[in-house]
């Protein structure tokens, strides 16, 4: 089992340099950081948690800028994001990003996307709620091709581009692998068709991995790595998600300041070395 960290940067937690660090030195393999371009003052799509929309979401650093800070401060440190709300996101610079951060830090990013939830902030950005699944399917299949292709060229129904250079290429060959975050049948179904890892949710139940497993392997994709997003920090848990054929948990790191952010990591190091 390998363990990493999910855990949203914001300007008033610990920053991104000595995080990558504290994370490398204890030994979590990864980290995954989440993105919000911005929150709308509106708030009328319900927050899936629950409640009110907790207060990071509000702080959050652009995930590519926080990645490369921890790049330029660890050596093996898998970079993932967890996750980039790709519809609202122009592909061709997201392709320049991905593959320049993947490039820097030497092949160590993990591309973890997803279609995202609040409504409002997708309209801001141009972006159809009720069409943002097709879209992002067809982002996917442009991004591979401008990461791989020495002349790009894409046109679907909702991207479309002419023959274009785009570099750098990624690092890794042929590509960063692209986990699919989302546990729907369209996330599922978008996973088979263009993805490369799965980024479940940590309250899905162990029967509901082996399930969606079994379905993957009947639909011809029998060894989809699966990453838990944000998984109970408990050594039980941890080998429920063993038995079901998870490659890899994440614990969910609190925001805080760096002194209180070393402790907690002190702390879900402690479980990681029990479970491991």
């Amino acid at each position: 089992m390998k363990f990493g960290i999910a855990t949203f940067v914001t300007d008033e937690g610990i920053r991104p340099a000595p995080l990558g660090r504290a994370l490398e030195e204890r030994g979590f393999d990864s980290v995954f950081l989440a993105e919000h371009s911005h929150i709308p003052v509106s708030r009328e799509t319900p927050y899936p948690g629950g409640g009110d929309l907790p207060h990071v979401y509000y702080r959050t650093l652009d995930p590519f800028v926080a990645l490369t800070a921890m790049a330029a401060t660890t050596t093996d440190l898998l970079l993932g994001t967890g996750i980039v709300l790709l519809p609202q996101r122009d592909i061709i610079h997201t392709a320049k990003e991905t593959a320049s951060l993947d490039l820097l830090s030497r092949g160590r990013l993990l591309f973890g996307v997803g279609a995202g939830w609040n409504r409002e902030e997708m309209r801001n950005h141009g972006v159809d709620p009720t069409t943002r699944g097709p879209l992002m399917t067809e982002q996917l299949r442009a991004l591979k091709e401008l990461w791989t292709a020495e002349q790009a060229e894409f046109h679907g129904e909702h991207v479309g581009f002419d023959p274009v250079y785009l570099w750098p290429k990624p690092d890794r060959d042929p590509h960063p692998p692209i986990y699919l975050g989302g546990e729907s049948e369209a996330a599922l179904t978008r996973l088979v068709e263009v993805g490369d890892g799965w980024l479940p949710r940590g309250h899905l139940s162990f029967d509901e991995i082996r399930r969606v497993r079994a379905d993957l392997a009947e639909r011809g994709r029998p060894d989809v790595p699966t990453t838990v997003f944000a998984a109970k920090a408990d050594p039980d848990v941890v080998a429920g998600y063993a038995e079901a054929g998870v490659e890899r948990v994440t614990f969910m790191l609190p925001t805080l300041p760096e002194s209180g952010t070393l402790a907690k990591l002190d702390e879900l190091a402690a479980v990681m070395q029990k479970a491991g």
